[in-house]
């Protein structure tokens, strides 16, 4: 040791490093988890341009291969079911209201309101939904929804 620092001293020094890097990583993390909140909302309005452009093929990259949805009827679909539905709608108007994105790690939870109007094989559709989508992060960085999960909200 130093001549000067006695044991109590080199303590505190070490406390205070300690200290300083487990700041430094906890503003890291929290930095990394609004890159991935900003990312995974970004994701949804992908989403939500899809469906205002009536474009399911924009959707189509957003879910991974075993995405599975369940519908605002209850009704359990597959990612190629869901898009075929999808390529049968013509949106008037769509929009998501009341979005909130929170991140655990690789996983992020994303929730809203969706207000939809248009067309589905011909029959008009008017329907307001409460939804939330699992998104994670793959192997590779890229985020995938994995399932979407919808529940009808009366008016």
């Amino acid at each position: 040791m130093q001549p000067g620092v006695n044991m109590r001293s080199a303590g505190a020094i070490c406390l205070l490093g300690l200290l300083s890097l487990a700041s430094t990583l906890g503003v890291q993390a929290q930095q990394g988890e609004d890159t991935s909140e900003k990312a995974v909302a970004a994701l949804e309005n992908q989403w939500l341009e899809s469906q205002k452009t009536n474009n399911p093929d924009q959707l189509a990259p957003l879910l991974a291969d075993k995405f599975v949805t369940t519908s605002a009827e209850g009704k359990l679909q597959s990612k190629e079911q869901m898009l075929a539905q999808t390529r049968k709608r013509k949106y008037s108007s769509v929009e998501y209201t009341d979005v909130h994105v929170s991140v655990f790690g690789n996983t992020a939870i994303a929730t809203g309101v969706y207000k939809g109007k248009g067309t589905e094989a011909g029959k008009p559709f008017d329907e307001t939904e409460r939804w939330t989508d699992t998104w994670v992060k793959m192997p590779g960085g890229k985020w995938l929804c994995v399932a979407d999960h919808n529940s009808p909200v009366s008016r």
